[in-house]
């Protein structure tokens, strides 16, 4: 999702951006997801062996739970989650305590080092729970992972509020994670997400900003953990908001789902179409769709009708065009 040309010349940009900049002013880009399990051991262990050779030492113990599995971690959660293994929790929450009490002794949260370090024992801490949960159920799963990404866009929040002034963030996420759950079939059964809990927190300063497209190119793979590839989307069904907005016959525009004249012509629930890391047009209507209210989904809209995909740094044999869709079968 990261490795790929779009970011690269943002970051480019970023960092001459903050060249100019005293500390303070500068802009910072911050991962939110949970994700990064062997990562986030790393970091912990790394800041401690710089700081503190013996509560390095006794990090490394405690995470040598996770040891037996390797880089497996979905197979650590299988196995802790049906009692197969003993579970690491009480080891990673013992360290995240310390690193806690650490912090506080020394008013650790004004050290970015610390900082970072803190906020990556919280991810061990979360994801471990993350990996157990998998294997009971996606609400469960899914709200811990959104849960957690709550937490560290507001401990982001009260870092900036240190520094003497309100902190501005921009959260770039999947419109399932940003748009309300509350006003889709996510919140139906039970779930969850980032966009919910930002307004439920912080309801008069944020803005939920969605995206739309009709057709045109993705780089995605057919199944999790499979080779990305550079996909043809397929047109928007009929009955879908993509549809209806397609219909404007315009390449892009915005809209402001606050005005009261757009919000009543969006008003009715219609299906939205969700492509993440995995997209399967063969089975588009059962795998990507899904019915939302808009209106109460999001604040404002972009909707770019022709996307182009996202071009991979490293562009492995299997990123290329797919099949032309006169190919797919109909009535999925």
């Amino acid at each position: 999702m990261w490795r790929n040309t779009v970011v690269r010349d943002f970051v480019a940009w970023l960092h001459d951006h903050n060249a100019a900049l005293a500390d303070a002013q500068r802009v910072g880009f911050y991962g939110l997801d949970l994700y990064s399990l062997h990562g986030s051991i790393e970091a912990v262990l790394d800041y401690l062996d710089r700081t503190d050779p013996a509560a390095a030492a006794r990090a490394r113990y405690r995470y040598a739970c996770f040891e037996h599995f390797g880089e497996d971690v979905q197979a650590y959660g299988y196995a802790a989650s049906f009692d197969l293994s003993h579970s690491c929790e009480d080891e990673v929450v013992a360290q995240l305590l310390e690193l806690r009490r650490r912090a506080a002794a020394v008013d650790g949260r004004g050290d970015e080092e610390m900082f970072f370090a803190e906020q990556n024992a919280r991810l061990v801490r979360n994801a471990e729970a993350y990996y157990r949960s998998m294997f009971r159920g996606r609400v469960s799963s899914w709200n811990l992972r959104d849960t957690h990404m709550m937490e560290t866009l507001q401990a982001l929040l009260d870092r900036g509020a240190r520094g003497g002034g309100p902190a501005k963030l921009v959260v770039w996420a999947h419109n399932s994670h940003l748009g309300d759950a509350r006003a889709t079939e996510m919140g139906e059964r039970g779930e969850l997400n980032l966009g919910q809990l930002v307004r439920e927190r912080h309801p008069a300063q944020a803005v939920l900003v969605g995206f739309s497209t009709c057709t045109g190119t993705v780089t995605a793979a057919s199944d999790w953990d499979a080779p990305a590839q550079r996909q043809t989307v397929r047109p928007a069904l009929p009955d879908s908001y993509e549809a209806l907005l397609h219909d404007v016959d315009l390449p892009r525009f915005q809209l402001d789902l606050g005005d009261a004249r757009v919000r009543d012509q969006l008003a009715a629930p219609r299906l939205q179409r969700a492509i993440g890391v995995v997209y399967r047009p063969q089975t588009e209507r059962l795998s990507h769709y899904f019915r939302c209210r808009l209106p109460q989904q999001f604040d404002w809209l972009l909707h770019v009708d022709e996307t182009r995909a996202l071009t991979p740094l490293e562009r492995g044999a299997h990123w290329h065009l797919d099949e032309p869709p006169e190919t797919w079968p109909s009535g999925l």
